[in-house]
């Protein structure tokens, strides 16, 4: 084309005036200035991108031609007014920090908080963590919509900014503001009197989960070892510990990490609201169905997770072990169990004595324990020629619970199933006794599953359930994802182990893509070593179960039922379960008197809380919480503490859900007056020194171990590093998070030059080094960790009394209680009263516990008060209609709530969503109100009873688990009128009703694809 082509082409019409632009281009010859940046008003932009050598003309002929006009770049002149400036700023800053949250979500994720003229202005997710293997999903971004809005508590109306000393009823909100030394003296010359008195194992520290913060939780927690305190558990107390997994695996919990979950071929998320709870780590669980990967959802409502399974099972709450065994009844029924499997790594092919229900022991037979150290704690199989064998790694054959010298590989063929009778040794009181292997109880066990009851039982179809089973053991890696669904029923134990059997059954543990995964609460932590040392220098700890503490000195033991009541007082006797204050010589017992609480919301979170607010709380003469909010607990205490916030302090952060270390650090300066929980404990310890050096207070025997507990030196210990005897060295946070990771295994290996350090993390995310002895698998370049490689794969033993995998436990409890296996029994009947509606607590979307609960996004986000989820037919019966305000109500109390219409829940359920804070109520009750606080007595056990090398009392591994749900509630109006009709959609609520009365099923129900049978 020529410029001759062009001028003819010229259009007429409406003269123009000339523009700046023609100038340029009519201006002997001169270059148009038509940029990329300039905005062409009109249409027919692109037809100068090809002006070339005779760029002058095209220009100029082009804007004559559209008429278009180039006028000044709106990005760089445009005039912004105000709110527009503040719109555009908030992507402006002054500086950059690393830091995360210290909430007991499991998420331990790395966000950037941006600072801006000495504020927080936002924060946005790290996408740094390093990829380990490039075949999984890349590991960034992680966060949530909660931790997106941390920035709101920064400066919240309910931050505590200056300490604080109740001058009203506990409860009643009546506060005068304190100096910090006026507090801590206070505080300061209580413990002394205390610990003075001989009375400081009734001082408790209840702090939950160290991994999301272990400076946090070792703050504390040092201090009361330093007194000779009591440190509370919490996994167990919140019913998040599955206690099948110490029965079973001799393990607290062990976990893949999320990214394993890609490597599976069948996934079967068992009541684990994985896009709900496990938000940042729901991407892999999504990308394995785009690999391929078959995923099931077991939850008794259509769940948020549920919708995005390949098929939904919807069991009848509470009967979840039903379920798991009769699943376990058809892979054993079609032959699909893994036999070599079950014969080296599990108690199967041991055997059992007929007449007294306890295993045979060699011991009792001649010639087969002689080499053994212990024969009476050694088992005993049959080979292949019918010969009795010793079976190698039982505890007896072991040096301790955990003895990687020792082994359980199998030099014979074991038999599975054996039915004879054996010879025993002289001084028996019989010549001979009938046994039979373990494999045939377990059989004769699932022989009471027949189809037809497991489907009257859990409403599960026949032809559902039983193929769900066929389809998970011909997998060649099938994973089950666990969560608190199961575990909030009184038979968790059984639940547990279960589910646990299928996995175990199909061999389908200590692979990639396998196994069964726990993630409730981040329950395991890995820079072990160093946060144990940090947290309990001393060595000495006294330890309590938090559910017996609580049940014990809350008045429950007297209102309880006989045999349990009796059991619960056997335990405590026989010295299984410890219970602080201990008795005295004189057999009396003090009272607890002094609660420290941080980084927890105990009395918020307290089943049988009406209990705990009515006889507990009145004998603590001090409760101190330290805080960042005004928390539930807080409202209750004496004083009150400002703690620094996640973005104002340093410690680290990590999880079980992946194998990564990350840093807090602090973005701006504590808000007021408030200090880390660092510098507070460490404030205390001084002035409790201070306060003791006045007094010459001299120093105490502990009744119980071997050491003194000297209050004129309690600051110089605590700042003291224990391990190098450095003194002073630990006096500030960043010391504390460098010591943590120098003393752990993990972070700095023994035998290498590697290590990782603070300044590394803050860096960038650092991968683990190495996995700890408290690990079960190593950490291998290139692989998602995952557990049991150590028993599966390299023969060491199990850590339980057989050395295996322990289906059948034979403590006098359990045989009395027939659950020497697992087995399904209904919860116990009324608990609450004879009510209609089942009473569950499940987690929110919107909370990670209490925290956010109070947050007005957060609210902003879902109705804003406390909820309760009612299935539209019971609501109708009841004459409710959705946003009505409603009594839910027991034997136990009431509480007022608004009644939200959910029809993806089964009839006959009330959902409560966790952890509203009791504020948020008319009455101040909230929805633990309505849940007693019961335990069951196989939880209470030590076992073998003589050593406890199995199961013992240890804070988080093994305890009486607190229990929410077989809990029995109505629900009526509070006002008769009619509800606003509003029926808003949430995350948390509206599915389509997929749900009939009949049990049949509507279209796009994924029971209609699952057999048929209204599955």
């Amino acid at each position: 084309m020529t410029d001759q082509d062009t001028t003819e082409a010229e259009p007429t019409g409406t003269e123009r005036e000339p523009t700046d632009s023609d100038a340029a281009a009519t201006d002997g010859g001169a270059d148009v200035d038509v940029s990329r940046r300039d905005f062409l008003k009109g249409v027919g932009a692109a037809g100068v991108a090809g002006a070339g050598a005779s760029q002058t003309g095209l220009a100029q002929d082009f804007l004559q031609m559209t008429r278009l006009q180039v006028v000044n770049d709106p990005i760089g002149d445009y005039p912004y007014r105000e709110w527009e400036d503040l719109y555009r700023e908030e992507w402006d800053w002054d500086s950059k920090h690393r830091s995360t949250h210290s909430v007991n979500c499991t998420g331990s994720c790395s966000w950037e908080v941006y600072v801006k003229n000495g504020q927080v202005w936002r924060e946005e997710q790290a996408g740094d963590y390093p990829n380990f293997d490039e075949s999984l999903p890349d590991p960034n971004p992680r966060g949530c919509q909660k931790g997106a809005c941390y920035t709101d508590y920064v400066n919240a109306d309910q931050r505590i900014k200056y300490p604080m000393r109740r001058t009203g009823e506990r409860g009643e909100g009546k506060w005068q503001r304190i100096s910090w030394d006026e507090a801590l003296t206070e505080i300061a010359e209580h413990v002394v009197d205390e610990v003075e008195a001989g009375r400081y194992d009734a001082i408790s520290g209840f702090t939950p989960i160290p991994a999301m913060s272990p400076v946090s939780f070792a703050s504390g927690s040092r201090l009361v070892n330093l007194l000779g305190g009591v440190s509370h558990s919490f996994y167990d107390w919140y019913s998040d510990l599955p206690p099948g997994q110490p029965i079973t695996w001799g393990t607290q919990t062990d976990n893949a990490e999320s990214a394993d979950w890609y490597n599976a071929d069948y996934i079967i998320a068992w009541g684990s609201n994985i896009n709900v709870t496990r938000i940042p780590d729901a991407k892999f669980f999504l990308d394995a169905g785009y690999n391929g990967t078959k995923r099931v959802g077991i939850f008794t409502d259509y769940s948020q997770t549920a919708i995005h399974t390949d098929e939904w099972l919807s069991p009848q709450g509470g009967t979840d072990t039903a379920l798991a065994l009769g699943m376990a009844q058809t892979i054993v029924e079609e032959g699909l169990h893994d036999e070599q499997h079950l014969k080296e790594q599990t108690d199967m092919p041991l055997l059992v004595r007929e007449d007294t229900g306890k295993f045979l022991r060699a011991s009792e037979v001649p010639g087969v324990g002689e080499d053994a150290d212990r024969p009476e704690k050694t088992f005993v199989m049959v080979d292949s020629d019918g010969n009795l064998r010793m079976a190698p790694g039982s505890l007896g054959d072991r040096d301790g619970q955990n003895d990687p010298e020792s082994s359980i590989e199998l030099d014979f063929d074991p038999q599975l199933s054996v039915e004879r009778s054996v010879d025993l040794a002289e001084g028996a009181d019989a010549d001979s006794v009938a046994v039979r292997s373990v494999w045939d109880n377990l059989r004769d066990e699932f022989a009471e599953y027949t189809p037809e009851f497991v489907t009257e039982e859990t409403t599960v179809g026949e032809e559902t359930y039983q193929r769900i089973a066929r389809e998970f053991a011909e997998a060649d890696r099938a994973k089950i994802i666990h969560g608190k669904g199961v575990n909030d029923w009184y038979h968790n134990d059984l639940g547990n182990r279960a589910i646990q059997l299928l996995v175990t059954l199909t061999g389908n543990l200590g692979e990639q893509g396998t196994g069964l995964d726990h993630y409730v609460g981040q329950e395991k932590i890995w820079t072990f070593k160093g946060w144990q040392t940090l947290s309990f220098p001393t060595g000495s700890v006294r330890g309590v179960p938090t559910t017996l503490w609580t049940y014990f000195h809350a008045g429950i033991l007297d209102n309880t039922d006989e045999d349990t009541a009796e059991k619960i007082r056997e335990s405590i006797d026989k010295g299984w379960m410890p219970v602080y204050p201990e008795e005295r010589e004189d057999g009396s017992r003090p009272d607890p008197s002094t609660m420290f609480v941080w980084r927890g919301n105990y009395f918020n979170q307290a089943k049988g809380n009406v209990a705990v607010e009515e006889e507990l709380w009145p004998k603590l003469d001090l409760v101190v919480d330290i805080n960042f909010r005004m928390d539930s607990t807080a409202l209750y205490s004496d004083i009150v503490l400002p703690a620094a916030s996640h973005y104002e302090k340093y410690d680290l952060n990590m999880t079980d859900m992946h194998s990564y270390v990350h840093p807090f650090t602090p973005a701006v300066e504590p808000l007021g007056e408030a200090k880390t929980d660092w510098q507070i404990f460490r404030d205390l310890a001084e002035k409790i020194q201070e306060v003791a050096t006045e007094r010459g207070v001299e120093p105490i025997d502990d009744r119980q171990f071997d050491r003194e507990i000297d209050l004129q030196s309690i600051y110089d210990d605590y700042v003291r590093d224990w391990q190098t005897g450095e003194e002073g060295a630990l006096a500030e946070d960043r010391a504390a998070c460098e010591y943590i990771l120098e003393h752990s295994e993990e972070s700095n290996p023994e035998g290498t030059d590697e290590q990782i350090t603070l300044d590394d993390t803050i860096d960038q995310p650092q991968r683990f080094l190495e996995a700890g002895s408290h690990w079960t698998s190593d950490i291998e370049d290139g692989e998602a960790y995952t557990p049991w490689k150590n028993y599966v794969q390299d023969k060491e033993p199990w850590p339980t009394f057989t050395g295996r995998q322990q289906y059948y436990v034979d403590h006098d409890w359990f045989l009395e209680l027939g659950e020497e296996l697992p087995t399904h029994k209904e919860g116990p009947a009324n608990t609450g009263g004879s009510y209609p509606l089942s009473y569950n607590t499940p987690h929110s979307r919107w909370s990670i516990h209490s925290t956010w609960r109070d947050n007005e996004t957060m609210l902003n986000l879902q109705r804003g008060e406390p909820t309760v989820f009612l299935n539209p037919q019971d609501a109708a019966e009841r004459g409710i209609e959705d946003g009505d305000t409603v009594e839910v109500f027991n034997d136990l109390g009431s509480v007022e709530v608004q009644a939200k219409i959910y029809p993806s829940s089964e009839p006959g359920t009330v959902r409560h969503f966790f952890s509203w804070e009791k504020f948020q109520y008319p009455d101040r009750d909230n929805f633990n109100t309505l849940v007693p606080m019961y335990m069951k007595p196989t939880q209470l056990v030590q076992y073998p009873e003589d050593t406890g090398e199995h199961l013992y009392f240890f804070p988080n591994y093994w305890g009486p688990t607190g229990v929410n749900s077989d809990v029995r509630v109505d629900v009526r109006p509070v006002d008769q009128g009619e509800g606003d009709g509003s029926s808003e959609s949430d995350s948390e609520g509206e599915q389509a009703d997929l749900r009939l009365a009949d049990g049949g099923s509507q279209p796009g129900d994924p029971a209609a694809d699952a057999g048929g049978d209204g599955s």
